[in-house]
């Protein structure tokens, strides 16, 4: 049996102001998993989306309102997804790499 080499997940990785939408897992989601699960701690707390986007995505709420916002809320619909829809792709390959 072989392992499939995963990219390493960053702690705190740079963002794009789009997050590169796909029916499946992407390299993106898989180097922003850290980002994804910061993001969705910050939602469930109501913390406010400009300190989020500040710390989290290195956006400038100030300087760039709107790109800011829309990058936040790309991200955190990303997020979302993962673990709507996008868990189970995860789940379907451990498995089968188990068998």
């Amino acid at each position: 049996m072989y392992e499939v080499e995963k990219p390493k997940i960053e702690l705190d990785p740079d963002v794009a102001n789009e997050v590169p939408w796909s029916d499946n897992i992407t390299p993106y989601d898989d180097q922003h998993t850290i980002t994804y699960l910061r993001l969705l701690d910050a939602d469930a707390e109501d913390a406010d989306w400009q300190e989020v986007a500040r710390i989290v995505l290195h956006r400038d709420p100030i300087a760039e309102p709107e790109r800011t916002r829309h990058c936040w809320k790309d991200h955190l619909r990303r997020a979302k997804w993962m673990t709507e829809v996008g868990y189970r792709s995860i789940l379907e390959q451990q498995r089968d790499t188990l068998q």
